[in-house]
């Protein structure tokens, strides 16, 4: 027998031993209930969570069980990252297929599956190149140092004098690079020194980003086509459009963080669908995966991308195997059943449904777009939003609180409206029937 038959005779002797339940366990004994696991969770993990008390073992579509066996409509969607669902078969198959065949390599060598996923981004986005990541907020870095070199190496910016521009309000995630963007004491307080080179301007606002982008070292400007961690905030109509236009008038790189708000979420394939408007960069994260696995992703044309050359930026998981093949089964998915429309057309319902049958003394509006939303509620009717929050739960529903004053909700996009409406209705009546 070979070295390599031995090998694998053993792996599967020893597969069937641990399947058999013959090889000891890693982890000592198993919770028995939701208490005993969020006790033991909180005993060993670091505190920079505070999750809703329940704990799931089990996806299906739009839905989840905890340990106990209730059933809970998921309107969280892991962040935004579930828009194909929990567990979709193809994307499942798509991953266990590659898992059996190859599943990384580093980009020290070449693999047969990422020119693959990156031929059908730059087709799907009409970009020319594309960077490929781990999580959002990677793309994220990523962008600020391509468009720092651009700035130094196309726009002849002084040497470590280049500004990023970035709108009051976002969330991009917490890295050092990242917190040094927010607005959010939150996450920026007790982290310093923070990353120079960054400026802040109110969202939604094309003068003030005017008066920043006429500085002849501004580099950038990031931002959200909807604000998804602030509360689903919606610029007003022609913003896009405007910081277009700005961004080309002043040869400002506009980085646009999809990472969110992209790939169907919003009711359209990117939120800038909205106003027909093309970015310099474009951000993918969260659902590229259908929410199996980390993959980002970076998009632009060769005049911006082609400053990275070989050892100025990489990851040792970005593009692997595994992670081309999820992507692509991912947004097959997204394509091939329509979920971009659903999520137009289901969000079309459920803001309409909520605003007409919401008590008004408790909500002050609804807000979002497609299957991003968040209902903004009056602090005097509801003074507790992790209170109504854990009824939501009690109720069926997961949900998830914005800061004091505001719930936000993002479903599966395969949800149907019969799903829907059911969801609608446990709302509305948690919120009109909730007592301070």
């Amino acid at each position: 027998m070979s070295g390599l038959q031995n090998r694998s005779s053993q792996l599967l002797k020893y597969t069937r031993l641990f399947n058999n339940g013959s090889i000891s366990r890693l982890t000592s004994n198993t919770a028995k209930s939701s208490s005993e696991v969020i006790q033991r969770e909180k005993k060993v993990s670091a505190n920079n969570y505070d999750p809703s008390p329940v704990v799931i073992t089990r996806g299906e579509g739009i839905f989840m069980w905890d340990v106990e066996g209730k059933k809970y409509y998921d309107f969280v969607g892991g962040f935004a990252t579930l828009n194909q669902g929990h567990c979709h078969p193809k994307i499942i198959k798509a991953m266990t297929d590659q898992l059996n065949k190859l599943h990384h390599t580093s980009r020290a060598i070449f693999h047969d599956s990422l020119y693959e996923l990156n031929e059908f981004l730059t087709k799907q986005f009409s970009y020319e190149k594309v960077l490929n990541m781990n999580t959002g907020v990677e793309g994220g870095e990523s962008s600020v140092k391509i468009a720092r070199k651009w700035g130094y190496r196309v726009k002849k910016i002084p040497q470590n004098q280049a500004q990023v521009v970035f709108a009051h309000g976002n969330f991009w995630g917490r890295t050092i690079a990242a917190i040094s963007a927010s607005t959010d004491p939150t996450s920026f307080d007790e982290f310093g020194p923070h990353v120079p080179g960054y400026q802040i301007v109110p969202y939604d606002d094309l003068g003030k980003l005017e008066q920043a982008l006429r500085n002849p070292n501004v580099c950038a400007f990031m931002v959200e086509p909807l604000q998804g961690e602030a509360g689903a905030v919606v610029p007003t109509l022609g913003y896009l459009k405007g910081v277009r236009e700005l961004c080309t008038k002043y040869n400002v790189l506009w980085i646009d963080d999809e990472v969110q708000a992209g790939l169907g979420r919003t009711g359209k394939m990117l939120a800038v669908d909205y106003e027909n408007v093309k970015p310099d960069l474009l951000i993918l994260g969260k659902a590229l995966s259908g929410g199996v696995y980390p993959i980002s992703a970076v998009l632009g044309n060769s005049e911006v991308m082609d400053v990275l050359t070989p050892g100025t930026h990489g990851s040792t998981y970005g593009g692997n195997a595994l992670a081309c093949k999820i992507a692509l089964a991912s947004l097959d998915v997204i394509i091939s059943e329509g979920l971009v429309e659903n999520s137009f057309k289901m969000g079309e319902i459920f803001r309409s449904e909520l605003t007409a049958r919401l008590n008004k003394d408790k909500v002050i509006k609804v807000r979002g777009r497609g299957l991003l939303n968040a209902i903004v509620l009056n602090t005097e009717g509801v003074s507790n939003v992790y209170k109504l929050n854990n009824e939501l739960k009690s109720n069926g529903m997961i949900s998830k609180p914005i800061g004091a004053g505001a719930l936000r909700f993002s479903p599966p996009l395969i949800i149907t409206e019969a799903q829907l409406r059911e969801g609608i209705d446990i709302i509305v009546n948690t919120i009109n029937d909730f007592k301070n």
